[in-house]
Order: C-alpha cells, then sequence, then structure tokens
C-alpha cells in the first residue's frame, strides 16, 4: 500500500534522530534538511530538545499529528512506537531503518508480523524494516551517501538492497544520470519492488513520470505481477532494465534430465525478463551504463560510427559491438574521401574515423556533421576523446555538447580522462548529459538493450492443441515420476508434434518384426536411463535383423534397461526442446541444438511458458548456433518456421498440463522441409495439481481454455487459430471459422451441436470474469457447476463484424449458473 503521506508528506518526524550525523538517525536527518524539505520537521529524543536546529520531543505521544514517521532506534521498541503513531498521531507512512527483524531471528520476524498487521489495519504505507529509507525530490528520507541530482525525468531506482542502493548511486553520479526516485524496500514486509512497480504502472503519466526503471532485485516474490506491471509499463513507454542477484545455485544436483542439468532458477528469470521486455545487467556497472543509454534518444538502428583521437579505444569498441551483433560499416567512397582531404594528413575516415590526437574542435564538429547528415548508412555515433593533460577539453566537449542538443541521430561520449580532465568532464555534465568512461562497457550495455525482446503478448495459441484429449492422458496417470513411452507419445501427438514412428517391448520377436515392416536401416535406444549414450545405450543405422538382435541382447543386459526402442533411421539436424517447472515461476522452456551437445555446449534459449510464435523465434535467434539452423558453409538449414511451431505447441500443452515438472524432446531431427521429435522423456508430479490454489489469471486461461478447446473441438474445422487473449482484468477469447455444416437452424442448447447452425461469418465468444478470486484449477469446463468461481459474469456473443461483441449477461455468482449458461448458449444459437 502506497500513500500520499509517503510520496509527498506534509509533515515528518524521526524517531531516534541525533545530533552525531555518522548515526543512522543523525544522518537521516541532515539529508532531510540539506535536501530543502519543505514541510513541518519533527524529531524525538529523550535526552535533547533540540536536534540540529530540528524541534524535539521525548516521546512519541508528545508530537502533532504527523504524515510520515521514520524510525532509527531498536528493533524490539518499533512495534509499540508504530502502533501509537497509527492510532494517536494518525501516521499513514513509515519508515523502519532498523535491522534485527525477520531478516536475522525468529523474534524478529514476530516484531516484523506485529508491525504489519498495525500499518494495515491504519490503511499505511511501510518500507523496510532494515532498509537505508526512501527519497524523491519533495523529501531525502534516507541516511545514505550520495544524494544524487534528483530531476521528474530522472531514474526511477528500486532495490532490494540498501547497500547496492548506495553503491549504484555511486556509480550513476560519476556518470551523470539523474535519478527522480529511489526506493529501498529492504525487507520488503509491505511494499516489495512488484508493489512499487505495480504502483507506478497504475498510475503512470506519460507527461510526468519518469519513464526508466533500473531494479536490484533478490528475490521475486511474485512473477506474474512482476511481469504484468513491467510488461505494461514497458508499452506505454518507459524503459526497464534489472539485476537479479543469487542466480547460482551452490553445488552441482544430480540432474534427471537434459533439462535439469541446465535448466536452473536462473532460466525461470531470463525467460521472465524476456517475457516482460526488461534488459537483464549483471553488474551495478552495466545497470547505471544501461540506465544512461536510456536517457539518449533511442537507437533506430545497428549501424555505428566511432569518431575518435585514440586508435586503441576505437579498435576495443569496434570489438566490442561486432561481438554483440552490432555493425560499424566501412565509410568509403566519395563522401568519405571528401572529409579526409578536410582533416589532417594521416587522419583516417574508414570507421572508425580518427582525426588524431592533434585533432581539433572543429575537426571533430565537421565529422559529426558528415555522419548526422551525409553517411545515410550510420544510425548512431560515438565519440571518444580523452587528454593526456597536454591541452584542455573544454572546446572539444562544447562541441560534443553543442551537437547533442541538435542531432536527430543519438552521440555516446566517452569521455575517458574523468581525472586528468575532471573539470571539463564535470563542465559536461552539468549541462545535463551522460558520460561513458569505458567503451567496452558501453559496448556491451548496447548488445543488451538491443537484443532485448519486446514485451510478448499474453495470448495462448489453441490451434491445433486437443486440450481435452491432453486432460484425459494426464488424468489416467496415476503415479508420479517419468512416464512410459506411449504415454509420451500420445501427448505430443495430442499438441500436434510430428513424431517419428516408434516402438517399444521387451520382446525379441516384436522388436524385430517392427523392424522389418518399418524398414531397414533402424536406430535402437534403451528405455530406463536417462543419459542413454553415456552407456551405449543409442545404436544407429543398423541395417540388418542380425545385427539388431544382437543388439537387442546386449542392450537388454545394461543396468536399469527395461525394454528396447526401435525407430527408423532418420537423418537431420539434431535440435533439443525441453521444459522445467519452476515454482512461482511456471514452465521455462529451453531450446538449442540437440544430441549430447545440449549439456555439453550449454547454448540454450529460454522462453517463459505459454510462448507466442514471436517469442520463439527470438528465443531460436539468440542462439549462438543460429548460424547452423539458418544453414552455414553449404550446409542447408533446417525448417525455422516448424521448430518455433514446436516450441509454441509444446508450450500450450504444459501451460494445460501443470503436473509436468521435466520434459526432453531430445533430439528433433530437422531438414529444411520437416522437424520431427525422435526422442522424448516426461516427468510428472500428480501429488496436488488438482487441490492447489493457483493464481486467478492462470487459473481462467486454464478453465475458459478447456472449455474453448471443448466448444472448438465441436467444430468440422478451424480455419484460423484460437487464441486465448489474457489481461490482468479479464479473458478475451476468440474463436473464428468459416465452416458452415448444411442442416436445418434451430436453437443451440449445447456446444456439441452448435456446429449445425454456422453461417459462413466470424464468431467472436468473449468470457470477462472478476479475477480478484482464486480459482480451484480442478474445474473442468465453465458449463459444468461453477462452483468456488466469483465473478461480473460471462457474456457470449457473436457478430458479423470482428470488433463487435454481443449477447447476454450471466450471474456466474448465482446458484443456477448451469441454467443461465444454457440459456446464454440458446441466445448464441438464436443470433447465429
Amino acid at each position: 500500500m502506497i500513500t500520499t503521506q509517503l510520496l509527498h508528506p506534509a509533515s515528518i518526524v524521526v524517531v531516534g534522530a541525533s545530533n552525531n550525523v555518522h548515526k543512522p538517525g543523525g544522518a537521516i536527518l541532515r539529508n532531510l534538511i540539506s535536501g530543502g524539505y519543505a514541510g513541518e520537521l519533527r524529531a524525538v529524543n529523550p535526552k535533547e530538545q533540540e536536534v540540529q536546529g530540528v524541534k524535539a520531543y521525548a516521546d512519541v505521544r508528545d508530537i502533532p499529528e504527523t504524515d510520515l514517521a521514520i524510525l532509527a532506534i531498536p528493533a524490539p521498541m518499533c512495534p509499540d512506537v508504530v502502533e501509537v503513531l497509527a492510532a494517536e498521531k494518525q501516521v499513514r507512512a513509515f519508515i523502519i531503518l532498523s535491522a534485527g527483524f525477520g531478516e536475522e531471528t525468529h523474534e524478529g520476524a514476530v516484531l516484523e508480523d506485529r508491525i504489519l498487521e498495525t500499518v494495515n489495519r491504519y490503511g499505511a504505507s511501510l518500507i523496510g524494516p532494515n532498509c537505508i529509507g526512501y527519497m524523491n525530490a519533495w523529501h531525502h528520507s534516507v541516511f545514505s551517501q550520495p544524494i544524487p541530482q534528483l530531476h521528474p525525468q530522472g531514474v526511477d531506482l528500486i532495490s532490494s538492497s540498501g547497500a547496492t542502493a548506495v553503491f549504484i548511486l555511486e556509480s550513476a553520479v560519476t556518470k551523470g544520470l539523474q535519478f527522480n526516485s529511489v526506493w529501498s524496500v529492504g525487507n520488503a514486509k509491505q511494499i516489495g519492488v512488484e508493489d512499487v512497480l505495480q504502483y507506478m504502472d497504475e498510475h503512470f503519466d506519460e507527461e510526468k513520470d519518469s519513464h526508466i526503471k533500473l531494479l536490484y532485485i533478490e528475490s521475486i516474490g511474485d512473477p506474474d505481477r512482476l511481469l504484468f506491471h513491467a510488461s505494461s509499463l514497458i508499452r506505454k513507454g518507459c524503459r526497464i532494465a534489472a539485476i537479479k542477484a543469487g542466480s547460482s545455485e551452490s553445488g552441482s544436483r544430480a540432474a534427471s534430465s537434459h533439462t535439469g542439468a541446465i535448466a536452473s532458477s536462473d532460466s525461470a528469470v531470463e525467460a521472465l525478463f524476456r517475457k516482460a521486455g526488461i534488459v537483464r545487467c549483471f553488474s551495478r556497472e552495466e545497470l547505471t551504463t544501461v540506465g544512461c543509454i536510456f536517457t539518449l534518444p533511442e537507437l533506430k538502428g545497428r549501424n555505428f560510427a566511432i569518431i575518435t583521437h585514440a586508435g586503441g579505444p576505437g579498435v576495443m569498441l569496434t570489438d566490442a559491438l561486432s561481438k554483440g551483433g552490432l555493425n560499424v560499416p566501412k565509410l568509403e567512397g566519395p563522401l568519405a574521401d571528401e572529409l579526409k582531404a578536410q582533416l589532417y594528413p594521416g587522419a583516417s575516415v574508414g570507421n572508425p574515423i580518427d582525426i588524431l590526437a592533434t585533432g581539433t574542435p572543429q575537426h571533430l564538429k565537421l565529422c559529426l556533421d558528415y555522419c548526422e547528415n551525409k553517411f545515410e548508412n550510420i544510425d548512431a555515433v560515438m565519440a571518444i576523446f580523452g587528454t593526456p593533460g597536454l591541452v584542455t577539453m573544454f572546446d572539444m566537449y562544447d562541441v560534443l555538447h553543442e551537437a547533442m542538443q541538435t542531432c536527430r541521430k543519438p552521440i555516446f561520449p566517452i569521455l575517458p580522462s574523468v581525472n586528468t580532465a575532471g573539470a571539463e568532464v564535470a563542465d559536461f555534465l552539468k549541462k545535463g548529459h551522460v558520460n561513458f568512461a569505458d567503451e567496452v562497457t558501453l559496448g556491451t550495455a548496447l548488445t543488451r538493450i538491443i537484443n532485448a525482446p519486446r514485451p510478448a503478448a499474453n495470448e495462448i495459441e489453441l490451434f491445433g492443441v486437443d486440450v481435452p484429449r491432453i486432460r484425459r492422458i494426464i488424468d489416467s496417470i496415476t503415479d508420479d515420476g517419468y512416464i512410459a513411452p506411449h504415454q509420451v507419445q500420445a501427448l505430443l501427438r495430442s499438441a500436434g508434434i510430428p513424431l517419428v514412428d516408434e516402438f517399444v517391448s521387451p520382446k525379441k520377436d516384436e522388436v524385430l518384426a517392427f523392424a522389418r515392416r518399418a524398414g531397414f536401416p533402424v536406430v535402437a535406444k534403451v528405455v530406463g536411463p536417462v543419459h542413454k549414450s553415456d552407456i551405449g545405450g543409442v545404436v544407429l543405422n543398423i541395417k540388418s535383423e542380425q545385427h539388431l538382435a544382437l543388439e537387442f541382447d546386449r542392450m537388454m543386459q545394461l543396468p536399469g534397461v527395461t525394454s528396447v526402442m526401435v525407430q527408423p533411421m532418420l537423418k537431420g539436424t539434431e535440435l533439443f526442446i525441453g521444459a522445467k517447472y519452476e515454482e512461482k515461476f511456471g514452465h521455462v522452456v529451453l531450446c538449442g541444438l540437440g544430441g549430447i551437445f545440449v549439456e555439453v555446449l550449454k547454448d540454450v534459449s529460454s522462453g517463459l511458458a505459454p510462448l507466442s510464435y514471436a517469442e520463439a523465434y527470438s528465443m531460436i535467434h539468440s542462439l549462438r548456433a543460429y548460424k547452423i539452423i539458418k544453414g552455414t558453409r553449404g550446409q542447408k538449414g533446417v525448417n525455422e518456421d516448424k521448430f518455433a511451431e514446436i516450441i509454441v505447441r509444446l508450450s500450450t500443452l504444459l501451460r494445460f498440463a501443470t503436473e509436468i515438472k521435466e520434459m526432453d524432446i531430445n533430439p528433433l531431427l530437422a531438414t529444411e522441409k520437416h522437424v520431427i521429435a525422435v526422442d522424448a522423456r516426461t516427468a510428472l508430479v500428480k501429488a496436488v495439481a488438482h487441490l492447489a490454489l493457483i493464481s486467478t489469471q492462470k487459473a481462467l486461461a486454464t478453465v475458459t481454455g478447456l472449455y474453448l478447446a471443448f466448444l472448438a473441438r465441436a467444430f468440422d474445422k478451424l480455419h484460423q487459430p484460437l487464441k486465448i487473449v489474457m489481461s490482468q482484468l479479464k479473458l478475451r477469447i476468440a474463436c473464428r471459422t468459416s465452416h458452415r455444416e448444411n442442416g436445418k437452424q434451430s436453437p443451440a442448447t449445447h456446444p456439441c451441436i452448435v456446429k449445425r447452425f454456422l453461417e459462413p461469418i466470424q464468431i467472436r465468444i468473449i468470457a470477462t470474469v472478476d479475477t480478484r478470486h482464486h480459482i480451484p484449477l480442478h474445474l473442468p469446463f465453465l458449463c459444468q457447476q461453477a462452483n468456488g468461481i466469483h465473478g461480473t459474469g460471462i457474456a457470449f456473443g457473436v457478430s458479423t463484424q470482428p470488433v463487435v461483441a454481443i449477447g447476454k449477461t450471466v450471474d456466474t455468482d448465482s446458484d443456477g449458473m448451469q441454467a443461465s449458461f444454457q440459456q446464454a448458449l440458446q441466445t448464441l444459437g438464436r443470433q447465429i
């Protein structure tokens, strides 16, 4: 809960205020005073009558009513003080700097719970405990230094760690990065990173609010909320970069699959950030560098010109950009010759443009003009200018300043002499600019920004995926663990994923009979062990019955083998798709090269289910091995469209089968025409899958998706994809068909017979459901008794115009939900 009293308090009291500015209570009061806080400022200190010129009170019961209280007192004292301030002094915002709460002991956690209960009861905000505070242009309620320049269009920094926030500010201040607000959420007992993002999203003012958000996150408690509000802000024009700390796993665990060996909680974070459109960073320097880039005009392309008077930094920057897939195109031809003729002898213009150490400000201005107005293949300019101390740089930096004020193309100032030319750099920053002192860090940060995808569409692709059949298969499985090969095949076929023909048996004569029918050569694989190749459990290109019989006998003697699988021998590039369920995040889908390379190279890309086609293509393109997939050195590429389609179909399968905890499809064999799954393993855990309550957005997608999939199966053919379009407040389900079955029209009473009355028009079915409550996942269809569903209603309608929906609203809270639903279907039938 973020209140006005936190953001713009008319009065502030510092409980535990001190004249010693080396204590938190003294430092925060100093910052409030020096920051020019214009409201009423009060202090509580039983030993003083005045603290740093501010009137002091002996007890919190003595102060007037106050908006915001800052507590810098021992943890055991905080709950009672909060109770008094909230109940008697109308305090509606608290910042608790004190440590010694849930981050240390159980007793501290109890204190924290008491504080939370009090602030929630009175509708107050709580920042902390165990934080450095909160700061904006109105009040500097932090006890730390430095205090950055604050500007309404500066950066919003949200940090899980107070110390890290301080060090990020240290890094940012030297670069000239300005801030709008700094949030140190500490233990985040009430307000965490997700809460701040939600507030910023729901109250976003395009003209007044900052468009840049930098995050330091130590734990993601609500991935769905982070995803929703971060992607919403980005769609509104904001740009977000984040560090997620604690991504490594200490030690190694025995993995039960290829995916388990590769996937980790960090894969889930990577997938979440990609889906949201967040630029992921891995250090403070990288984060603040990305923040500085965000302040410049947005890049429109990947081609850079480098202007420098020092060859080495230009070469290193060229390498950094090229490594990230960005371009430093060669400049040649009449225009390049014309520019070179106006520079000193020995200068080069091939790109980097080196004007030499003796180059003048006029030479820099000339090069900037050519890059802005004449070199059409240049999208942005990087200017590297320092000094060995022989000359001052004021004039040179003035040229940069003027160009950055007028040029359309972004100009990145790289001024490395922050000590030798400290005065000149400081003067440049005072004019509102940023500085990138290190060219390689800049090149790396640019790569991260340009390669970060846009926020993904909130949709589930259902076309060709038989959701009811998937549920029947899952429901028929009673035991946890790896499921039988024929059940894996059935699941994949239900999702429309093409499979190689195969046969599994512990009997030699049956295996040989299948091989004769399929035709030689064939492949034989053991069933049971996970890593088949490690134990000699895969044999390729078996060309005769005798060879197959020998391999069968050998394989059945290997440890853990229960059967032998035989398949026709296919050729193609080996690909890999896998998935792993991560708590809170859902399924993380991975893709890459297949076979043994998936673990050796670990070149995989991750996405968070459900995936759109745009996300699937982005995952494929981000692979280091993409050149192999695309085709290189005379080798034909694979069918990228089919690969993406299987990724999307698998993600939809997983969305409706949350019991699946791990899945490998490895390898898929790919050619320029086809991509076929050759081997797959699936592990299930069913203990609580049907009893658990899941988040509303996921539950509504599942329940409504099951019903719509059932309705779609009633149509003889679907000519366009069926999609579920999700948002936080409603679900919109669009089903389109142009099929018609001849027959007499009559009112529809059940979705199974809706197909009889279809004219060649577009049908649009819309469901709007209140998402403030949780819904049991086990409800199979909306047309069944809807116990546990609470909402504003479900509306069904049809129109010849795809953007229009007309229909009847049904009260889903009533006991007559079943009858009302049938009535809505009758209305639908009459309209058709």
